[in-house]
């Protein structure tokens, strides 16, 4: 298998952590996303969508969601486990890490994805009120994460999970989009760090 990878943007160092922490290596293959590679023909023969990731299996079966090529990696390598370990704690996480990346992650790209000017070429139209009207949405959703690790080491609880993963990069991803967490938001300011400290996060 191959993975199509698109540097340092947020999706496809989700799945680069996700691996790091299954300690899996998989070959990659850069897609330029500067250079709009993603939306090139040879590419948009792989991922229709042009937009990375993309896992192609060595049957020529092709993932191209962040959460389902992840989802693949713990049914092939279940330990540790990143969604959960029963039917409680699973639902859970799935709560949890489609919370992070409707209240997060989207709203901090939609922040940087309409209002930066360098994005205006791939963000088209770009709303520049849409990015300013999610700067609150972004502050709403904060609040609500740092009650959630007021008395817990990770999101979900004692296990570190890809509720973590798409946190941190969502929390990483405010620094382009010109944001910060409060500085009375301890809880997450203590937990930020303590997750990029792992060693997968410089996957």
């Amino acid at each position: 298998m191959k993975l199509y990878d698109g540097g340092r943007a947020p999706n496809p160092r989700r799945v680069r952590i996700f691996l790091a922490e299954k300690g899996v290596t998989v070959p990659l293959l850069p897609v330029d996303l500067n250079r709009m590679e993603h939306r090139e023909p040879e590419y948009r023969a792989i991922n229709p969508v042009g937009q990375v990731p993309a896992l192609v299996l060595d049957d020529g079966t092709v993932l191209t969601e962040t959460v389902a090529i992840c989802r693949y990696m713990e049914e092939l390598h279940p330990e540790p486990p990143l969604f959960g370990t029963d039917p409680l704690s699973r639902a859970i996480v799935e709560m949890w890490q489609r919370r992070i990346e409707f209240g997060l992650l989207a709203t901090v790209a939609a922040v940087f994805r309409h209002g930066h000017p360098a994005m205006a070429r791939m963000e088209v139209p770009q709303v520049p009120a849409w990015g300013e009207a999610n700067r609150g949405r972004v502050a709403d959703f904060l609040a609500i994460l740092d009650r959630q690790l007021a008395d817990r080491p990770f999101v979900c609880g004692d296990a570190f999970t890809i509720a973590d993963i798409s946190g941190l990069i969502g929390i990483d991803f405010m620094k382009p989009a010109k944001l910060s967490v409060p500085e009375d938001m301890a809880n997450i300011r203590r937990w930020h760090a303590q997750v990029s400290a792992r060693p997968s996060a410089s996957a």
